[in-house]
């Protein structure tokens, strides 16, 4: 997927540690193109269709969000912070020190930002992964294809891949319910990584701040 660096980034980082490359590997991820399954699942749209029903009006209820969030990649690295969504196409991902990256989306784009190297990447939010749950309304029968439900002991899982990328990687939603909540998404990218972030002390449809979803250019900081 296309994307644009830093105005004035350096042409080579400085060396970092392997938790730090970890840390960013995993939020690129997160930005990365969305979605596909190397071996689709037979489809079963007519079984689906209820689940997913439900799982989209849960999710255009969802107005604001706001969690602590644990992500772990493919090598077991761990990182936390702090997650803000607003919808439509609203998102904050505040990483706890000492991480130096903030991502941040504003509705057109998603911006990483490395505070430490004072160098940002941006994406177009809507076609990477995130973009399809702060879509609004979210509409995942158009958007992409579900190819699993997972129903059972509270817990109901969806896959879901991209239609048009099929070879590029998958994401999996995990909602608790009763009542539904959403709690965890996996992406799965073409290179086979797979990041998971999962969250805890979810606080739903609260007035947020707009400026957490404000990103100020640290080249240049005045346009």
């Amino acid at each position: 997927m296309a994307k644009t660096p830093a105005r004035g980034a350096p042409a080579a980082a400085p060396q970092t540690s392997i938790n730090r490359r970890s840390i960013l590997t995993g939020a690129l991820s997160l930005a990365s193109l969305p979605l596909a399954f190397s071996a689709p699942l037979a489809a079963k749209a007519s079984s689906h269709d209820a689940v997913v029903a439900r799982v989209e009006a849960y999710l255009n209820g969802v107005k604001s969000l706001s969690a602590r969030f644990l992500q772990v990649d493919s090598a077991g690295n761990v990182v936390h912070g702090q997650l803000y969504m607003r919808r439509p196409g609203r998102l904050r991902f505040e990483y706890d020190a000492p991480s130096p990256l903030l991502l941040v989306a504003d509705g057109v784009w998603l911006v990483l930002h490395d505070r430490e190297l004072e160098q940002i990447t941006r994406f177009p939010l809507y076609e990477t992964p995130l973009g399809v749950l702060v879509d609004d309304p979210v509409n995942l029968r158009e958007q992409v294809e579900v190819v699993e439900v997972e129903e059972g002991l509270g817990v109901l899982r969806l896959k879901i891949i991209d239609r048009e990328l099929p070879d590029e990687g998958w994401m999996g939603v995990t909602f608790t319910e009763p009542p539904l909540l959403l709690r965890q998404w996996k992406i799965k990218d073409a290179q086979g990584g797979v990041t998971a972030l999962s969250l805890t002390d979810i606080r739903v449809n609260q007035k947020l701040d707009p400026k957490l979803f404000v990103l100020t250019d640290p080249v240049r900081p005045n346009e």
